[in-house]
Protein backbone atom coordinates (compact mmCIF):
# COMPACT_ATOMS: atom_id res chain seq x y z
CA UNK A 1 0.00 0.00 0.00
CA UNK A 2 1.56 3.61 -1.14
CA UNK A 3 0.20 6.65 -0.97
CA UNK A 4 -2.79 7.84 -3.23
CA UNK A 5 -3.22 10.79 -5.73
CA UNK A 6 -6.48 11.99 -5.25
CA UNK A 7 -8.08 14.59 -7.52
CA UNK A 8 -10.92 16.68 -6.80
CA UNK A 9 -13.16 18.01 -9.38
CA UNK A 10 -15.16 20.95 -8.43
CA UNK A 11 -17.02 22.55 -11.79
CA UNK A 12 -19.66 23.92 -12.43
CA UNK A 13 -22.24 21.74 -14.78
CA UNK A 14 -24.44 22.23 -17.81
CA UNK A 15 -28.62 21.48 -16.92
CA UNK A 16 -29.33 17.95 -18.33
CA UNK A 17 -26.74 17.90 -20.92
CA UNK A 18 -24.08 14.97 -20.95
CA UNK A 19 -22.62 15.33 -24.31
CA UNK A 20 -21.58 19.25 -23.25
CA UNK A 21 -20.52 18.00 -19.31
CA UNK A 22 -18.07 15.27 -21.01
CA UNK A 23 -16.48 17.68 -23.61
CA UNK A 24 -15.71 20.25 -21.06
CA UNK A 25 -14.62 18.03 -17.92
CA UNK A 26 -12.60 16.07 -20.90
CA UNK A 27 -10.90 19.06 -22.08
CA UNK A 28 -9.68 19.96 -18.57
CA UNK A 29 -8.97 16.63 -16.95
CA UNK A 30 -6.54 16.22 -19.73
CA UNK A 31 -3.85 17.92 -17.93
CA UNK A 32 -4.16 14.68 -15.28
CA UNK A 33 -2.62 12.20 -17.31
CA UNK A 34 -0.16 10.23 -15.23
CA UNK A 35 -0.38 12.31 -12.86
CA UNK A 36 -2.91 11.50 -10.56
CA UNK A 37 -4.40 7.76 -9.45
CA UNK A 38 -8.28 8.40 -8.51
CA UNK A 39 -10.67 11.38 -9.99
CA UNK A 40 -13.79 12.37 -8.11
CA UNK A 41 -16.44 13.92 -10.13
CA UNK A 42 -19.30 15.69 -8.05
CA UNK A 43 -23.01 13.75 -7.79
CA UNK A 44 -24.81 13.66 -11.57
CA UNK A 45 -22.01 14.79 -13.09
CA UNK A 46 -23.55 14.57 -16.80
CA UNK A 47 -26.97 16.38 -15.69
CA UNK A 48 -27.01 18.32 -12.37
CA UNK A 49 -29.16 16.95 -9.82
CA UNK A 50 -32.29 16.19 -11.91
CA UNK A 51 -35.82 14.86 -11.27
CA UNK A 52 -36.80 14.16 -14.80
CA UNK A 53 -35.51 11.40 -17.49
CA UNK A 54 -33.75 13.75 -19.39
CA UNK A 55 -30.01 12.45 -19.84
CA UNK A 56 -30.34 8.91 -18.05
CA UNK A 57 -28.29 6.26 -18.89
CA UNK A 58 -29.20 2.91 -20.13
CA UNK A 59 -27.69 0.17 -19.74
CA UNK A 60 -23.75 0.75 -20.64
CA UNK A 61 -24.70 4.37 -21.83
CA UNK A 62 -22.43 6.95 -23.71
CA UNK A 63 -21.25 8.63 -20.13
CA UNK A 64 -19.98 5.45 -18.98
CA UNK A 65 -18.25 4.74 -21.92
CA UNK A 66 -16.84 8.27 -21.92
CA UNK A 67 -15.94 7.02 -18.40
CA UNK A 68 -14.18 4.03 -19.16
CA UNK A 69 -12.29 6.03 -22.08
CA UNK A 70 -11.34 8.98 -19.34
CA UNK A 71 -10.17 5.78 -17.38
CA UNK A 72 -7.61 4.49 -19.50
CA UNK A 73 -6.09 7.68 -20.89
CA UNK A 74 -5.49 8.90 -17.42
CA UNK A 75 -4.33 5.50 -16.17
CA UNK A 76 -6.87 6.24 -13.00
CA UNK A 77 -10.01 5.50 -11.29
CA UNK A 78 -12.82 7.39 -12.18
CA UNK A 79 -15.49 7.65 -9.51
CA UNK A 80 -18.62 10.12 -10.12
CA UNK A 81 -22.21 9.42 -10.66
CA UNK A 82 -25.17 9.68 -12.74
CA UNK A 83 -28.63 9.25 -13.26
CA UNK A 84 -29.78 5.52 -14.50
CA UNK A 85 -32.48 3.99 -15.56
CA UNK A 86 -33.11 0.39 -15.25
CA UNK A 87 -36.11 -1.64 -16.22
CA UNK A 88 -39.10 0.70 -14.84
CA UNK A 89 -37.22 2.29 -12.37
CA UNK A 90 -34.54 5.57 -12.03
CA UNK A 91 -31.34 4.91 -10.01
CA UNK A 92 -28.74 7.37 -8.53
CA UNK A 93 -25.75 5.42 -9.71
CA UNK A 94 -22.04 5.87 -8.54
CA UNK A 95 -19.96 3.83 -11.02
CA UNK A 96 -15.85 3.66 -10.25
CA UNK A 97 -14.40 3.01 -13.51
CA UNK A 98 -11.01 0.95 -13.43
CA UNK A 99 -8.44 1.76 -16.35
CA UNK A 100 -8.99 -1.62 -17.80
CA UNK A 101 -12.74 -0.35 -18.31
CA UNK A 102 -14.14 -2.72 -15.62
CA UNK A 103 -16.20 -1.17 -13.22
CA UNK A 104 -18.30 -1.27 -9.90
CA UNK A 105 -21.60 0.72 -9.03
CA UNK A 106 -23.03 1.78 -5.99
CA UNK A 107 -26.84 3.22 -5.91
CA UNK A 108 -27.83 6.02 -3.54
CA UNK A 109 -29.19 4.62 -0.46
CA UNK A 110 -29.90 7.72 1.13
CA UNK A 111 -32.42 9.60 -0.94
CA UNK A 112 -33.14 13.16 -0.31
CA UNK A 113 -37.08 14.00 0.54
CA UNK A 114 -36.62 17.51 0.52
CA UNK A 115 -35.88 17.75 -3.15
CA UNK A 116 -38.33 14.34 -4.00
CA UNK A 117 -36.05 12.41 -5.04
CA UNK A 118 -37.43 9.85 -3.58
CA UNK A 119 -40.32 10.18 -5.46
CA UNK A 120 -38.56 9.57 -8.52
CA UNK A 121 -35.29 7.38 -8.01
CA UNK A 122 -35.21 4.08 -6.41
CA UNK A 123 -32.86 3.89 -3.36
CA UNK A 124 -30.55 1.20 -2.90
CA UNK A 125 -29.58 -1.28 -0.61
CA UNK A 126 -26.11 -2.02 -0.59
CA UNK A 127 -22.68 -0.46 0.63
CA UNK A 128 -20.02 -0.91 -1.85
CA UNK A 129 -15.82 -0.82 -1.31
CA UNK A 130 -13.74 -0.39 -4.43
CA UNK A 131 -10.18 -1.86 -3.77
CA UNK A 132 -7.87 -0.03 -5.83
CA UNK A 133 -3.65 0.08 -5.67
CA UNK A 134 -4.01 -1.52 -2.08
CA UNK A 135 -6.55 0.59 -0.43
CA UNK A 136 -10.05 0.49 0.46
CA UNK A 137 -12.24 3.41 -1.17
CA UNK A 138 -16.11 3.31 0.69
CA UNK A 139 -18.06 5.18 -1.82
CA UNK A 140 -21.19 7.44 -1.10
CA UNK A 141 -23.85 9.74 -2.57
CA UNK A 142 -25.06 13.30 -1.15
CA UNK A 143 -27.59 12.48 1.26
CA UNK A 144 -25.76 9.68 2.47
CA UNK A 145 -23.31 11.46 4.65
CA UNK A 146 -25.93 12.47 6.82
CA UNK A 147 -26.56 9.04 8.59
CA UNK A 148 -23.21 7.88 10.21
CA UNK A 149 -24.35 4.14 10.47
CA UNK A 150 -24.19 3.96 6.61
CA UNK A 151 -20.68 5.18 6.90
CA UNK A 152 -19.56 3.08 9.46
CA UNK A 153 -15.98 1.42 9.08
CA UNK A 154 -16.85 -1.95 10.65
CA UNK A 155 -13.58 -3.36 11.37
CA UNK A 156 -11.91 -0.90 9.52
CA UNK A 157 -12.70 -2.21 6.19
CA UNK A 158 -11.92 1.16 3.94
CA UNK A 159 -8.90 3.49 4.23
CA UNK A 160 -10.93 6.57 2.59
CA UNK A 161 -14.85 7.28 2.40
CA UNK A 162 -15.25 9.08 -1.34
CA UNK A 163 -18.74 11.51 -0.98
CA UNK A 164 -19.87 12.90 -4.07
CA UNK A 165 -22.70 15.84 -4.14
CA UNK A 166 -24.57 18.57 -5.02
CA UNK A 167 -25.07 19.95 -1.91
CA UNK A 168 -26.63 23.58 -1.97
CA UNK A 169 -24.98 26.38 -0.65
CA UNK A 170 -27.28 27.35 2.69
CA UNK A 171 -26.70 24.15 3.90
CA UNK A 172 -22.44 24.29 3.56
CA UNK A 173 -21.52 24.34 7.01
CA UNK A 174 -23.43 20.77 7.55
CA UNK A 175 -21.50 19.58 4.86
CA UNK A 176 -18.44 20.73 6.17
CA UNK A 177 -18.55 19.58 9.45
CA UNK A 178 -19.52 16.32 8.75
CA UNK A 179 -17.20 15.52 6.24
CA UNK A 180 -14.72 16.03 9.44
CA UNK A 181 -17.09 13.96 11.98
CA UNK A 182 -16.63 11.32 9.41
CA UNK A 183 -13.32 11.45 9.01
CA UNK A 184 -12.65 11.04 12.90
CA UNK A 185 -15.24 8.80 13.93
CA UNK A 186 -14.33 6.53 11.40
CA UNK A 187 -9.88 6.33 11.21
CA UNK A 188 -9.86 7.64 7.68
CA UNK A 189 -9.68 9.83 4.75
CA UNK A 190 -12.71 11.15 3.43
CA UNK A 191 -12.83 12.91 0.09
CA UNK A 192 -16.13 15.34 -0.12
CA UNK A 193 -16.83 16.63 -4.13
CA UNK A 194 -19.64 19.11 -4.09
CA UNK A 195 -20.02 20.94 -7.34
CA UNK A 196 -20.40 24.96 -8.08
CA UNK A 197 -22.42 27.23 -10.13
CA UNK A 198 -26.55 27.60 -10.42
CA UNK A 199 -28.80 25.25 -11.41
CA UNK A 200 -32.15 25.46 -13.14
CA UNK A 201 -33.98 25.09 -10.11
CA UNK A 202 -32.30 28.19 -8.70
CA UNK A 203 -30.27 26.51 -6.26
CA UNK A 204 -26.44 27.59 -5.62
CA UNK A 205 -23.83 25.52 -5.14
CA UNK A 206 -20.81 26.56 -3.02
CA UNK A 207 -18.26 24.01 -3.52
CA UNK A 208 -16.43 23.57 -0.32
CA UNK A 209 -15.10 20.54 -1.99
CA UNK A 210 -12.64 18.57 1.11
CA UNK A 211 -10.27 16.40 1.42
CA UNK A 212 -10.20 15.33 5.47
CA UNK A 213 -7.12 13.63 7.66
CA UNK A 214 -8.51 10.78 9.49
CA UNK A 215 -8.15 13.19 12.53
CA UNK A 216 -10.26 15.51 10.98
CA UNK A 217 -8.03 18.26 9.71
CA UNK A 218 -8.38 19.76 6.63
CA UNK A 219 -5.67 18.90 4.22
CA UNK A 220 -7.60 20.58 0.69
CA UNK A 221 -10.45 22.99 0.82
CA UNK A 222 -11.27 24.15 -2.21
CA UNK A 223 -14.15 26.46 -0.72
CA UNK A 224 -15.77 28.17 -3.86
CA UNK A 225 -13.64 28.55 -6.89
CA UNK A 226 -14.58 26.62 -10.04
CA UNK A 227 -11.16 24.27 -10.11
CA UNK A 228 -9.58 20.38 -10.11
CA UNK A 229 -6.72 20.24 -7.22
CA UNK A 230 -4.52 17.03 -6.33
CA UNK A 231 -3.13 15.64 -3.07
CA UNK A 232 -1.57 12.50 -1.53
CA UNK A 233 -3.39 10.58 1.22
CA UNK A 234 -0.12 8.83 3.40
CA UNK A 235 -0.49 4.98 3.97
CA UNK A 236 2.09 5.25 6.63
CA UNK A 237 0.40 8.45 8.53
CA UNK A 238 -2.75 6.40 8.43
CA UNK A 239 -1.72 3.48 9.19
CA UNK A 240 0.92 4.55 12.15
CA UNK A 241 -2.23 6.91 13.56
CA UNK A 242 -4.83 3.81 13.86
CA UNK A 243 -1.80 1.75 15.53
CA UNK A 244 -1.21 4.81 18.38
CA UNK A 245 -5.07 5.72 18.58
CA UNK A 246 -7.17 2.32 18.17
CA UNK A 247 -10.59 3.91 19.13
CA UNK A 248 -12.09 1.39 16.58
CA UNK A 249 -11.40 -1.38 19.13
CA UNK A 250 -13.73 -0.03 21.44
CA UNK A 251 -16.75 0.68 19.25
CA UNK A 252 -20.47 -0.67 19.97
CA UNK A 253 -21.57 -3.73 17.79
CA UNK A 254 -24.09 -3.60 15.37
CA UNK A 255 -26.00 -4.83 12.56
CA UNK A 256 -27.42 -2.96 9.58
CA UNK A 257 -30.73 -5.46 9.70
CA UNK A 258 -33.26 -3.14 8.81
CA UNK A 259 -32.38 -2.93 5.36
Amino acid sequence: MTNLRVSLVQTDLVWEDPAANCAQLEERLADLAGKTDVVVLPEMFATGFSMSPSGAEIGRGPVLQWMQVQASRLGALMIGSLKVKQQNSFLNRLYAVHPDGSFVSYDKRHLFRMGAENEFYQAGDKQVIVSYKGWNLAVFICYDLRFPVWSRNVGMAYDAAIYVANWPAPRANAWRTLLQARAIENLAYVVGVNRVGTDANNLSYAGDSLLVDFKGGLQLDLQAKDQIFTSELSAVDLADFRAKFPAHLDADLFSLSSL
